[in-house]
């Protein structure tokens, strides 16, 4: 069953922390592992990188046929239903123009001692996304990664994928042919992760890498970075829905569940200020399994994981919230605006009865990859500032340096740093 909190109870504090607190990821000793593959593909490329295909994806491949031709890509748009390419290029649509409004424009003024000052962005030279392979593939990830890529204007984007078995999914292919990426590198696990950050001779380096993965890849991503930018360590899946009385216990059910159905490490957790609501929801949830397809899943992770939170009044739940710091989050009640403006911590926030966060996994426009495991309280969802940088610009003439020098001068010799001091100092002196 799952953990049942209430706000009344004496404990509830200390019952609290200890829930916030509790680990949920898979305990696996794969660091040491990951690190020989990482070695092995560092110093054998291609060679290493299809033993451990074969080894672990149980495909045997040549360094030929490490990508995808772009015949086959094309050809897999053709075997997906008409109506799923339809809603794909809906996504995408809707995609690219949310992340349009976050491109920065260059800034530059001059200031009152008559410096020009100022940042200009551009973009990465290339990004490596990677997506999870074979039958559980998520078509929808592909375009939440590469369509910012895009937008941001990376000039190479590359998707590497594991085949295991050798299926390869057409949705996934489909997606990235609609994003306009024709990079493909069958390839997946901690291997492709190195192949991307060192390169081979087959597979050029890229500049960043970023999508989810399992352990291994969690992994190989630590430990390149800094060899390569990555985008975040994204742990199992969460979703916390605020909801009172007034919602319909079957909606509230089903949306817990659209997470829990991820992993049976996922979570998913209700805040209401209403026990017997409460029950309702926990009463739809256990009819809901009865039928959904990946109930088995869900069942384990709204059993090992989920917890079902009462308190006296929603207005004291945004704290609780902040706690938590959820991927995804829910406020399902009728201002839902005046709880969100008590929330500082959630990867995104969802708004009102009729959006759910499922919305948002798919056509919404935000993007879908999301701080997990608490790191919404200092780091954000995946976007187009993730493939770009920013150079900042400093310009001074013989007025405005000897307006600032002189106290540059001074701060370099409080520092020790004679030389620091006397390239500015000859000029002030010329």
């Amino acid at each position: 069953m799952p953990l049942r909190l209430n706000a009344s109870e004496p404990s509830f504090l200390s019952d609290f922390d200890s829930f916030v607190e509790a680990n949920r990821e898979v305990e696996e000793d794969v660091d040491k592992a990951v690190a020989s593959i990482i070695e092995a593909v560092r110093s054998r490329g291609d060679v290493a990188v299809a033993e451990f295909t074969e080894k672990f994806d149980r495909v045997s491949l040549t360094p030929e046929g490490f990508r995808i031709p772009n015949e086959r890509i094309a050809a897999a748009v053709q075997q997906c239903p008409m109506d799923t390419i339809e809603a794909l290029k809906t996504a995408a649509k809707r995609i690219r123009a949310y992340h349009e409004t976050q491109v920065p424009a260059t800034v530059e003024y001059e200031d009152a001692d008559g410096v020009r000052l100022g940042a200009r962005w551009t973009p990465l030279d290339s990004a490596g996304l990677y997506v999870p392979g074979g039958t559980a593939a998520y078509p929808s990830s592909v375009l939440m990664n590469a369509v910012p890529a895009a937008v941001a204007g990376v000039k190479r984007v590359v998707m590497v994928v594991p085949t295991p078995d050798d299926v390869v999914n057409p949705l996934v292919l489909a997606a990235a042919h609609i994003a306009g990426i024709d990079e493909i590198y069958r390839l997946g696990g901690a291997q492709a992760v190195a192949a991307l950050a060192y390169g081979t001779d087959t597979i050029p380096s890229v500049d960043k890498i970023v999508g989810p993965g399992n352990a291994y890849v969690a992994a190989a991503k630590r430990r390149v970075f800094g060899v390569v930018g990555i985008d975040l360590i994204a742990g199992p899946s969460e979703i916390l829905v605020l909801a009172d009385a007034e919602n319909d216990p079957d909606w509230i059910a089903v949306d817990l569940l659209s997470q829990a159905e991820h992993d049976t490490s996922a979570q998913s957790v209700l805040i209401t200020d209403s026990e017997t609501f409460a029950e309702q929801v926990m009463a739809a949830i256990e009819e809901r399994l009865k039928s959904l397809p990946r109930s088995e899943i869900a069942a384990q992770s709204w059993r090992d994981h989920g917890a079902v939170i009462v308190v006296e009044r929603l207005e004291d739940a945004p704290a609780l919230v902040d706690r938590i710091a959820p991927e995804h989050l829910e406020l399902a009640v009728d201002d839902p605006d005046s709880l969100a403006s008590n929330i500082h911590h959630a990867g995104a926030v969802f708004l009102g009865r009729y959006t759910p966060e499922a919305i948002g996994d798919y056509v919404a426009g935000p993007n879908h990859v999301l701080p997990t495991s608490r790191s919404a309280r200092f780091s954000s969802g995946l976007g187009v500032l993730d493939f770009m940088k920013r150079t900042t610009f400093a310009a001074c003439d013989r007025k405005s340096l000897s307006r600032i020098g002189p106290a540059a001068v001074t701060l370099a010799k409080a520092e020790g740093l004679d030389a620091h001091a006397l390239s500015v100092a000859v000029r002030l002196d010329s």
